[in-house]
């Protein structure tokens, strides 16, 4: 009898350590790939892998609440957010201008926008061929920011908001941990990254009356402090032509940890969830046009209009859709801002099928550079990390799915 006691309370606390194991729903849905996933989750740190998902569930008022889990999240472990960064700015610039409107109350998104130079590197922009009007708007700009990542969009948000405001409206978001430094793609680093443009509004396309001016401007203030364990990465990296035999430094470089990534998008999408003081000043009309930019294929827009045989649906699709490789699952649609870059893929995605009621968030980031140089152009972006992230949502999705199936089966 003894023998039978103590085999049945180690069989117990076996139970108690598995179902604690397994308690997480993302690690369950992970413990069942075969061989799709199993390649980097063999070596997660070596892949920098992080991933946070928050099941979405409604209430009989339709209400969301959330419940999230994480797989080896590491706030302080950094990575180059690259193009995540760009919802923050979008939703910042709107914010922005919406402020501005209580002094000049026909600006407008869609108001002519024209951008001059005053410090070195810095580029003007007078017109814009994908635009309805021909000119730049700040409207169209969150469009192309959103839709295809365009980066000069980004860069222009960021020149119109300026680095203080824009840090100052991430701190009041809640998201302490995270920064905006510069612009993308043009080199830009200190003391650039601290001089914006001057900008103009107008009322007109001719550009003739004139709605608000904006001057050049100068951030002298410190940086916000990013909180990271360790900002260097590689073994080597290029500059230029050169290889440079040590790690790349990001201590200068946009911060944005995956958590605060999911809060920037549940803002946008979910706004009436947060605390009203970590809210987005924005309006209805602004928050339907960053939605619609977040889930719109490129096929869909009208201005900019894009080529599909360049900007196949899911080209900005990581999750599901692989970097435009497989097309997302009948009925889904999804609402997202990806990051690529120095062998980073991230993506931070809201995921929902309307006919099958299902709804989640699901942010990853992945790391994919063998060699661990960085600048080479050498990642296996197309081999492990487009992979990796499509079979990720499709899991997830999956397991979705037969949850939301086994729940209607219980209450017939």
């Amino acid at each position: 009898m003894l023998v039978l006691l103590i085999a049945a309370l180690l069989l117990a606390g076996t139970k108690h350590v598995r179902a604690q194991l397994f308690a997480n729903a993302l690690r369950q849905t992970l413990r069942h790939d075969t061989a799709g996933l199993s390649r980097v989750l063999a070596h997660p740190a070596a892949y920098r892998l992080q991933i946070l998902y928050t099941r979405v569930r409604r209430d009989a008022a339709g209400r969301p609440h959330f419940r999230s889990y994480g797989y080896r999240l590491r706030p302080r472990e950094y990575f180059y957010p690259a193009s995540a960064v760009k919802l923050a700015a979008a939703a910042l610039a709107l914010e922005k201008l919406r402020a501005l409107r209580a002094q000049v109350p026909n600006l407008r998104p869609e108001s002519p926008m024209l951008t001059d130079s005053a410090f070195a590197g810095q580029t003007a922009v007078r017109r814009d061929a994908s635009a309805a009007s021909g000119r730049p708007n700040i409207a169209n700009y969150v469009r192309k920011a959103l839709i295809v990542s365009d980066n000069d969009a980004y860069n222009r948000l960021y020149e119109f908001v300026g680095p203080a405001e824009l840090n100052a409206g991430l701190a009041r978001l809640g998201l302490r941990h995270s920064r905006l430094v510069h612009r993308l793609s043009v080199g830009d680093q200190e003391p650039g990254s601290r001089h914006t443009n001057p900008v103009a509004f107008f009322a007109d396309t001719a550009a003739t009356q004139v709605l608000y001016r904006q001057a050049a401007a100068y951030y002298g203030g410190a940086w916000p402090k990013a909180l990271l364990r360790q900002g260097s990465i590689g073994r080597a990296h290029l500059s230029g032509e050169q290889l440079v035999n040590s790690p790349l430094d990001f201590s200068q470089k946009n911060t944005f940890p995956l958590p605060d990534l999911q809060r920037m998008l549940r803002a946008v999408l979910f706004p009436e969830t947060g605390p009203p003081r970590q809210r987005l000043r924005l309006a209805p009309d602004d928050y339907a046009l960053l939605r619609q930019a977040l889930s719109q294929l490129p096929r869909e827009s009208v201005h900019p209009r894009y080529d599909a045989a360049h900007y196949p649906d899911t080209y900005t699709k990581f999750l599901l859709g692989g970097g435009g490789t497989t097309p997302l699952p009948p009925g889904v649609r999804v609402y997202n801002k990806i990051g690529q870059a120095y062998g980073f893929l991230i993506d931070n995605a809201y995921i929902i099928d309307e006919a099958k009621g299902v709804e989640f968030l699901l942010s990853a980031v992945i790391y994919v550079n063998a060699n661990g140089v960085l600048n080479d152009d050498q990642y296996e972006y197309d081999t492990i990390g487009f992979p990796f992230l499509r079979d990720l949502g499709l899991r997830v999705y999956q397991a979705e799915c037969r949850q939301k199936l086994r729940a209607e089966t219980r209450k017939k």
